[in-house]
């Protein structure tokens, strides 16, 4: 893993989407197609703004999956990853072949279509942020870093549920989905590469706990320590209370 530190936001989202865009360009020149996991949140947007943006991109010749996805939320709903990603990813590149969670089905069948699918052949690049609670997708802490699961259904964190209405997705707690839809740590760990984006203050705390030791279930995003092609972009405020040791 390697850690690149920018002075602002601005300037960590315009790296990580330049190198994502070099990982997806040298996949498809190589192997004629590409597989994507997409994350999401207010972390992300500027990101897939630059990264949609980027010329000659066929996009057309990558498929597509996400992290995560809330159990029993309308996929219309501001707050649903589907709706996320279908106006900031989909639509702007035209992707045809996109497997995204659906969040209102039988959790078991969603989940078994997802991992026949998702296991076909390698991911090429996954996407990923880092919660306030050091959670990475919706694996909480503790998280389950050995199980053989692809996805898994989740209870959300206090902590988590309150991260979304502070990012605005949600009016109140009361209105964020308790249960989730989640890719598990080692199914995340699989893929070749890993763009990972955390930017403000609010998430100092957890990028402190993250990358200061051993990878850790406290803090389910420090398995990213252990991936050998695992970049995580950090501006200044994120970064501020990394050890002094954490890798560069």
């Amino acid at each position: 893993m390697r850690i690149r530190v920018s002075s602002t936001a601005d300037e960590s989202s315009r790296l990580a989407a330049a190198h994502a865009v070099a990982v997806l360009t040298r996949t498809l020149d190589e192997h004629g197609r590409a597989r994507l996991v997409a994350a999401t949140g207010s972390t992300q947007i500027q990101f897939l703004e630059l990264l949609t943006a980027a010329p000659g991109l066929d996009w057309t010749r990558v498929e597509l999956f996400h992290l995560d996805e809330y159990i029993g939320l309308a996929a219309d709903h501001p707050g649903s990853f589907r709706r996320f990603l279908r106006d900031r990813l989909v639509q702007p590149t035209g992707i045809v072949d996109s497997f995204l969670i659906d969040g209102e089905a039988e959790p078991a069948a969603t989940i078994a279509a997802l991992t026949d699918a998702l296991r076909r052949r390698p991911v090429d690049l996954l996407l990923s942020g880092i919660g306030e609670n050091a959670h990475l997708a919706f694996n909480e802490p503790p998280a389950d870093l050995t199980t053989d699961a692809a996805f898994t259904v989740v209870t959300l964190d206090e902590t988590s549920r309150r991260q979304q209405v502070g990012e605005a997705w949600f009016a109140a707690v009361e209105d964020v989905p308790t249960h989730a839809i989640t890719m598990t740590v080692p199914e995340i760990l699989k893929a070749r590469e890993i763009v990972c984006l955390a930017h403000g203050a609010r998430k100092a705390r957890a990028v402190g706990a993250c990358f200061g030791g051993a990878p850790s279930a406290d803090a389910p995003a420090s398995a990213l320590a252990a991936h050998p092609r695992a970049t995580v972009f950090l501006d200044r405020d994120a970064a501020s209370l990394l050890p002094e040791g954490a890798p560069r």
